[in-house]
């Protein structure tokens, strides 16, 4: 059956997480809590997606739309609690018309939660016939999450959080991780009954069901993996969970053919692209959409931003972002190549190289101690060591072009808007400021001047 309406709770602040962000704002390789959560719920395609605001509302608000236009913002009151929080979402959705049918209730900070768990929710939802249904997970450490309680048929009798619990409840593994389906009309009904007599003062969601088992049949549906519903609390529980979700995302892709040194210090993100016989040294960190080819080694020690690396390539001790990195290219080590580099098949950036915005041809060489910003360098040049391209003028920045087959001497000084022919030699230490023709040779005339016996004035 389809979802008549899914809605996301991001109202809290996240007070244990000790920061001005919100809680649902922070990230886990690479995406926020609550893009990843957004996510996996709009893939069950709900007739309407809510997300519940109110810490920091205009600033999740602002991020909620970006991860889907078409969603609805419902803006939770003054009064504390989850349950408040549907109050809310369901008296808005009420308003823009009948809801029939299934709802599903999500937290958002469970940044692992995927759309594959919650189908499964739903269709065992629907096909026991049940009014509520709470997913649950068996954890080897209960500790701050509510408890299932089960009548002696296994129904779901109640959910005790942990500051109500007693002993025996507190004993208790089953544990409640705040995702529910709910039949509409019996959440619509049971809602309506919800107070903030508790330890917390707030309005609980739990309470809802205890409402509904009075009138219909209350289940629980166990995740498969108990990883994909953990929350997240504190920064410790994101590292932790960061990290076993981390081993996982290793381990798949040593499977797929790629080397994997030490997973310990290999970060991979989740939309990374990894080919067979990729080989990634210790140290790496892929994120974003990077996409490495085959027998490509990467690291040690190295970032890769939205970067495309091509077969063969090695990229040592570097930091390449949105750059694409041709075949069987040498990059490092200590490189730095910033957004918008094309290197094209068999080049060179050597030790202590920065680039910005350039575009070197087949074959091209630039060995070490050099920036290139704003460039084209044409094939089978080769740039000598601690070359500058000088680009900006104080207000643009100009581009620089230099031919293929070029020799630039080292210590050479590009001032840009300027343009270099085929062929060219370049004398060691030439400011170069105006065109130069092909199959030319062009140095900077600089007299050297000897004082014999200078001591400095200290000195004398």
């Amino acid at each position: 059956m389809a979802l008549s309406a899914a809605i996301i709770l991001a109202a809290g602040e996240g007070t244990r997480m000790r920061s001005s962000k919100p809680k649902v704002l922070h990230s886990l390789a690479g995406k926020t809590f609550l893009e990843r959560v957004m996510a996996s719920v709009g893939a069950l395609d709900p007739a309407t997606l809510a997300v519940v605001v109110h810490y920091q509302a205009d600033r999740v608000s602002e991020a909620a739309r970006g991860y889907d236009e078409h969603v609805t913002i419902v803006n939770q009151d003054d009064i504390p609690g989850t349950g408040r929080a549907v109050q809310c979402a369901m008296r808005q959705l009420g308003e823009a018309g009948k809801l029939e049918g299934p709802v599903l209730i999500a937290a958002s900070d469970m940044p692992l939660l995927d759309t594959v768990t919650l189908q499964a929710l739903i269709d065992f939802h629907t096909q026991s016939g049940n009014d509520a249904t709470v997913l649950t997970a068996n954890l080897a450490d209960p500790t701050g999450y509510g408890r299932i309680i089960r009548d002696s048929d296994g129904g779901v009798l109640r959910i005790v959080e942990q500051k109500d619990a007693n002993s025996s409840e507190l004993a208790v593994h089953e544990v409640n991780t705040s995702v529910y389906v709910f039949d509409a009309a019996v959440l619509a009904s049971a809602i309506q009954g919800l107070d903030s007599k508790n330890a917390q003062g707030e309005f609980y969601l739990t309470d809802a069901l205890e409402t509904a088992r009075a009138t219909g049949k209350v289940g629980a549906f166990t995740a498969p993996d108990a990883l994909s519903v953990e929350g997240v609390n504190d920064r410790v529980q994101l590292s932790n969970l960061a990290r076993a979700h981390n081993r996982r995302i290793c381990e798949h892709w040593m499977r797929e053919g790629v080397t994997i040194l030490d997973p310990s210090t290999t970060w991979i993100e989740d939309d990374v692209e990894l080919a067979e016989d990729v080989t990634l040294l210790p140290g790496c960190f892929l994120q974003g959409h990077s996409v490495v080819a085959s027998d490509a080694v990467v690291g040690p020690y190295t970032t890769l931003i939205d970067a495309k690396v091509d077969a063969g390539a090695t990229v040592e001790r570097s930091r390449v972002q949105e750059s694409h990195i041709g075949a069987n290219a040498n990059i490092g080590p200590w490189t730095y190549m910033r957004q918008g580099n094309e290197l094209g098949e068999g080049t060179k950036a050597g030790a202590f190289v920065e680039m910005k915005k350039a575009h070197i041809g087949n074959g091209t060489k630039v060995p070490h101690l050099s920036y290139v910003g704003d460039a084209e360098l044409g094939e089978h040049s080769n740039v000598g060591g601690g070359t500058i391209t000088a680009n900006y003028d104080g207000v643009h920045k100009n581009r620089t072009r230099i031919g293929s087959n070029v020799h630039v001497g080292a210590g050479n000084l590009f001032v840009a808007p300027v343009e270099v022919g085929d062929g060219v030699t370049t004398g060691a230490g030439s400011v170069i400021r105006h065109a130069v023709p092909d199959d030319s040779m062009v140095y900077s005339e600089n007299t050297q001047h000897v004082v014999e016996g200078w001591k400095p004035e200290w000195e004398r």
